[in-house]
């Protein structure tokens, strides 16, 4: 059963049902301010909640329209065209989504925060302040009553009618002061029917209007889907179609790579390590380059570039090739070796290693490399019978840097001006060799 009503016949008996219903309305009243205080502070956060749903949805947005598909090959497809702009067109979609929910969350404030703050300070806050005028006035005409009861009968007229007057005039004033605190509850009781489910019904037609514009936008959206979802399974079954062809022509180039080699602009192209020559006592490093070659113009390129650093491409170097010989294991410590000798730098001649010896004759076939003169510094040599011997073109040249290089050490060394007579030398060498 609801609350009894109050009567107001019932402020002038006072009586102790007369209390126990005000105690009723007085309770429910306290009630309705405690959940109207909640519900204030549960609008706030639900405001909050929105606010940083709406930043999390923005910069979702954000994301999607920044991120783009890149498409393999010369040109795009018209199916690739729709898929690469519909992150685009859900950003569009979330962004304008979210506007309206900017403004839904802005109406609250002003459609249900503030109406309710204003009835639980202005209109509960009013019944507080009479409940204790009535709860004072109360005590005062009852304290007042009893004193006037314990007046001797043996006072003078006078004085025991000035008592009685009073004592009615208190107890006029405290009716008067019942009956307003009785209008006040009936009042308030009323009053938070409209005053405060109108805010609730204001939030909720907000609420409404932010889900039917979501619908409409929907509504707009909804030609872009369907094509969307069109260009997709377009996509979707050519991937299905070509899957099959994809794997086996990966299975023919596994069983036979060469057969399947990718035609190049290069003659010949892959990775070797180089020596690099450090100061003494470093000795030298080999770093790993990616080279390429073309044959037609004897242009050889070279790019550092290390997997295990972050795959960063190295600054490259360009020179034309002079020659190439192929090194013996006993000249070098390391496997698979040839030495390149640049034409544009005369004197530079670079070691350099492939990572199999498959590898390294197809870039000596490819470069033009021939075998080393000399197999060894370090190795004996084998005498041979006395006029088997003889010195072409090759041998010359081998002489006369030889001599070259006494005479520069010598004329270092002694400061003199003694020169060697090379034809002589020469002429000599000749016949003891013969």
């Amino acid at each position: 059963m609801g609350l009894q009503p109050l009567e107001f016949s019932d402020c002038y008996l006072d009586s102790p049902w007369f209390r126990e219903r005000i105690r009723a309305h007085e309770a429910e009243l306290e009630r309705t301010n405690k959940f109207i205080k909640e519900l204030i502070k549960d609008g706030k956060n639900l405001i909050a909640a929105t606010k940083s749903l709406s930043a999390a949805q923005r910069k979702f947005a954000h994301s999607l329209r920044d991120f783009k598909f890149e498409f393999i090959g010369d040109a795009e497809t018209d199916d690739e065209r729709c898929i690469d702009a519909s992150l685009r067109e859900f950003s569009n979609f979330l962004k304008n989504l979210e506007e309206q929910r900017e403004i839904m969350a802005l109406s609250v404030t002003e459609t249900l925060i503030k109406p309710l703050e204003k009835f639980r300070k202005e209109q509960l806050g009013a019944v507080k302040e009479e409940k204790k005028k009535f709860d004072k006035e109360t005590e005062k005409n009852y304290s007042l009553i009893d004193k006037h009861l314990n007046l001797s009968a043996k006072k003078k007229d006078s004085h025991l009618q000035e008592a009685d007057l009073q004592v009615e005039q208190n107890r006029q004033h405290f009716y008067e002061l019942s009956l307003e605190y009785v209008c006040k509850l009936q009042e308030i009781q009323e009053r938070k029917k409209f005053e405060f489910v109108e805010p609730m019904l204001s939030f909720f037609q907000g609420m409404f209007t932010f889900y039917h514009q979501g619908h409409e936008l929907s509504k707009d959206f909804n030609h872009y889907k369907m094509e969307l979802q069109i260009n997709i399974q377009n996509t979707r079954n050519r991937f299905e179609g070509t899957r099959s062809e994809v794997e086996e022509l990966m299975n023919k180039i596994r069983q036979n790579p060469k057969d399947h080699k990718r035609v190049s602009q290069f003659t010949a192209e892959g990775y070797l390590y180089v020596q690099e020559k450090r100061p003494a006592p470093f000795g030298s490093s080999w770093v790993k380059h990616y080279c390429m070659f073309r044959k037609a113009a004897q242009k050889f390129n070279m790019i550092p570039f290390e997997h295990r650093s972050g795959g960063k491409l190295g600054d490259g170097e360009v020179f034309f090739l002079k020659e190439c010989t192929k090194r013996h294991t006993d000249s070098i410590d390391r496997r698979f070796c040839f030495d390149i000798e640049a034409a544009d730098r005369p004197g530079v001649s670079l070691t350099v290693q492939a990572f199999s010896e498959e590898e390294r004759k197809q870039w000596l076939e490819a470069l033009g490399g021939k075998e080393a003169l000399f197999h060894s510094f370090n190795r004996a040599i084998i005498p041979r019978p006395e006029g088997s011997a003889q010195l072409d073109q090759t041998g010359f040249t081998i002489l006369r840097k030889c001599i070259s290089a006494v005479e520069t050490r010598e004329w270092r060394s002694m400061n003199s001006e003694v020169s060697l007579d090379r034809t002589s030398v020469l002429a000599g060498t000749t016949q003891q060799v013969s």
